[in-house]
C-alpha cells in the first residue's frame, strides 16, 4: 500500500512515502505554507499526485499523553485531508519526531538553511517509519 506521512507544521509541513512494498519510508518534499486551508489543499493535492491509499499524519500529543492545542490543530488537519482526499487518514503519536530528525541532521552535518529546508520531511520519515514498523508488527503490512 502507498502511504504518506505528514509532518503538519505551522509554516512548513513535511510529506514522506513509501511504496507498494512498505519496505521504505522517503522524504518527498517539504510544503512551505503558512494558509492552513491552503496547506490542507497542497497536502490533498501531493496525496493525490504520489496515489496514497491512506495517510498518516503527525499527532504531537504532551508527553505526559495529553492532548493539547497543536493536536487539536492536527485532527483538525487530518480530517479536511480525509474529506478532500477520500483517503483513510491516521493520527499516529509524533512525541520526540522533530529532535530526533534534527538529531539525524546532527550526524549528518547539516546545517543551516539546508537543515531548515529539510528537517519537517526527516520529521515525516520518522513518522512514517514507525508506522510501518507497528504495521509490520501487528500483521497488517504487505508483506502479510
Amino acid at each position: 500500500m502507498i502511504i504518506m506521512a505528514v509532518d503538519f507544521g505551522d509554516a512548513r509541513t513535511g510529506i514522506a512515502v513509501c511504496g507498494k512494498s512498505e519496505l521504505m519510508a522517503s522524504p518527498v518534499c517539504v510544503i512551505a505554507e503558512k494558509d492552513f486551508s491552503e496547506c490542507i489543499k497542497k497536502t490533498a493535492g501531493k496525496a493525490m499526485e504520489l496515489k496514497a491509499e491512506e495517510i498518516v499524519v503527525g499527532y504531537p500529543k504532551n508527553m505526559n499523553g495529553t492532548v493539547g492545542e497543536r493536536a487539536e490543530k492536527c485532527e483538525l488537519f487530518a480530517n479536511e485531508l480525509s474529506k478532500l482526499t477520500g483517503c483513510p487518514v491516521r493520527l499516529w503519536d509524533e512525541r520526540c519526531t522533530t529532535v530526533s530528525a534534527h538529531q539525524y541532521l546532527n550526524v549528518t552535518n547539516t546545517r543551516g538553511k539546508k537543515r531548515k529546508a529539510v528537517v519537517d520531511a526527516v520529521a515525516a520519515v520518522i513518522i512514517l517509519e514507525s508506522y510501518l514498523e507497528f504495521r509490520k508488527k501487528s500483521g497488517s503490512s504487505a508483506e502479510n
